[in-house]
């Protein structure tokens, strides 16, 4: 039976109200006329029917997938830092060195070794051996009296070239010194820093904008046109910081841009995997923001991992142990900064211009944040721990400093996010035009704030972090000497005075296996009034190691090491070299 019979016409009218009660009383107004703009309004409201998850679930989605994907990334070391060096710096010898031995506190890629001689001249020095930490060069064979330089650039696993020169002179000093080329190239060092900003406007603005768009914009594109600017930029940055990467490797200046060495020497870095990894996470961005649907979601998906991985494959934060977690934190630090900043374009162009669709932005970009603004805190405060160490070390270490800086602007961040969130946002969601106009223009100082923390933390490229510092300082004092019959390599440790543990490895003068009888280590310090200091080594299980378990080293200084090796019952070689002993 009908369910309307018995009921009069009047009563079986729909209820109309509004501007369709209006059209209505025309006349235009029918059943179907109400069905058909009902089903309109429906399909335009924001629903999840499984196709479509809810803001909540974005991030979860996010980071289970980019997790999985960061797993790739490969093994990285921290940042090196020079150690010792044999001969010391401004040693005086009787006679030229057989080998130049450098010890690093990580294990480093020798980019240029070059030595300066007495007369100014200089020559490149081709032949060396990496034995794990320490550098072993060959030395010319015509070396002559007076000073030389040897200046050295090596590269530590994390992508970051090193420098510097050891001065010693052979018989007695020259009256004039040579110089080595150790001057800061500023023209190199600044390419490479704004290179280094727009690769993060790149990673961090434009991938992340394309994933605001394609994600939390869905009909809404206010963003594409500026998201695809921003790729560009990172583009050629991405480019261009792989070249001037090499220049200021090679510590060469702009005329070698062009040469294949220069480009190599950075490809061979771990820098040349972010570089690769960010120039292919933003072509996939703008491949998702030509797309449409599911597949612009996937692609910019993608291309956001792509960001982390970029990130987690270089630099200081990257390569800090536990290496599993650092490595983790840096990767969804990097994704979680580039899914909030890289919202801000879009959105704020968006409520700039109150488009229909910038309400339902704004809701879905709010209901993502507090658990990605979460991760951001956690990951942000574990690597300032793993890098810092010591709170001191942020007043008294140049790290430290671009470290507060950041962190001073993260907090006027923080302020205007929940200035926006607790006042703003709620009537802006209702459409309100001045709410719309000021959360439009506090969103434009968070973004210029944000890029100008991309221009402080470029500058953490040039300083290495407390922790690595303190690396370097807890790496024992190494003193190589090396002759024609015999090789040592001894090891103090804790470096400086004190009680220390004495470590010496043996072998010939071509690298094969010494066996001694005896061993003895004698250290003196004439110019303090300490005469010699003799202490007998005791062979340990690797055979052409031996130790000695307590020695006092009463003061800091430069100390004369002597090496006593008793070969047979008529034969004694003595190997004589200096260590640096610290406070």
């Amino acid at each position: 039976m009908d369910r309307d019979s018995g009921r009069s016409p009047e009563q079986r009218r729909p209820r109309i109200s509004g501007s369709r009660a209006e059209a209505a009383r025309k006349g235009g107004w029918t059943l179907n006329s109400e069905r058909r703009i009902e089903a309109r309004l429906a399909a335009r409201k924001p629903h999840f029917d499984g196709h479509r998850p809810p803001p909540a679930r974005i991030a979860t989605t996010m980071i289970l997938a980019c997790s999985a994907w960061f797993w790739f990334a490969v093994a990285a070391f921290a940042h090196a830092s020079l150690v010792e060096t044999s001969p010391v710096d401004n040693a005086v010898l009787t006679e030229a060195p057989a080998t130049f031995s450098m010890t690093f506190s990580e294990p480093v890629s020798p980019l240029a070794l070059r030595l300066v001689k007495p007369d100014g001249s200089s020559t490149s020095l081709e032949r060396f051996v990496l034995r794990d930490r320490r550098l072993d060069v060959g030395s010319p064979h015509d070396l002559a009296q007076g000073t030389h330089v040897l200046s050295w650039r090596v590269i530590s696993e994390d992508g970051h070239p090193i420098g510097g020169s050891v001065v010693f002179s052979i018989g007695m000093p020259s009256a004039t010194s040579p110089e080595a080329a150790g001057q800061i190239d500023w023209p190199v060092r600044t390419a490479v820093w704004l290179a280094k900003i727009a690769l993060y406007l790149g990673l961090v603005l434009g991938i992340g904008g394309a994933f605001a768009v394609t994600w939390l914009g869905r009909s809404e594109r206010s963003g594409s046109l500026a998201s695809l600017v921003l790729l560009g930029i990172g583009l050629v940055g991405a480019a261009l910081s792989v070249g001037f990467q090499g220049l200021d490797a090679l510590g060469v200046p702009f005329e070698r841009i062009s040469d294949a060495a220069t480009w190599q020497a950075a490809m061979n870095t771990s820098f040349g995997r972010t570089a690769v990894f960010a120039l292919l996470a933003s072509v996939i961005a703008i491949l998702a923001l030509v797309a449409n649907g599911r597949r612009g979601r996937l692609l910019s998906l993608a291309a956001l991992t792509g960001t982390g991985l970029a990130l987690a494959l270089s630099g200081h934060a990257s390569v800090a142990e536990p290496l599993w977690l650092t490595r983790t934190a840096v990767f969804l630090h990097g994704v979680t900064v580039a899914f909030w900043a890289g919202a801000l374009v879009p959105l704020g162009l968006a409520l700039a211009r109150r488009t229909p669709s910038s309400t339902g932005m704004l809701r879905r970009f709010s209901g993502t944040i507090p658990p990605l603004l979460g991760c951001l805190i956690v990951t942000g405060l574990l690597l300032g721990v793993v890098q810092v160490q010591e709170p001191l070390a942020l007043f008294t270490t140049a790290y430290g400093e671009v470290f507060l800086v950041k962190l001073a602007l993260l907090v006027l961040v923080f302020v205007l996010a929940a200035l926006n969130r607790w006042r703003w946002t709620e009537p802006a969601e209702h459409r309100d035009p001045s709410a719309m106009r000021r959360l439009a223009l506090s969103v434009a100082a968070e973004t210029a704030i944000v890029i100008l923390i991309f221009g402080v933390v470029a500058v953490w490229r040039f300083t290495p972090p407390p922790r690595a510092l303190a690396l370097a300082a807890a790496q024992p004092t190494v003193v190589h000497i090396h002759t024609d019959k015999a090789m040592a390599n001894v090891q103090l440790s804790p470096r400086g005075a004190g009680q220390v543990e004495a470590s010496i490895d043996l072998s010939t003068g071509d690298f094969e296996a010494l066996n001694a009888k005896e061993v003895t280590l004698v250290l003196a310090h004439p110019s303090a009034g300490v005469e010699a200091i003799r202490r007998s080594a005791r062979r340990t299980a690797a055979g052409e190691n031996w130790r000695i378990d307590q020695i006092l080293i009463p003061l800091s200084g430069t100390w004369h090491v002597r090496i006593d090796i008793l070969i047979s019952d008529f034969e004694i070689v003595k190997l004589v070299g200096e260590a640096e002993i610290r406070p």
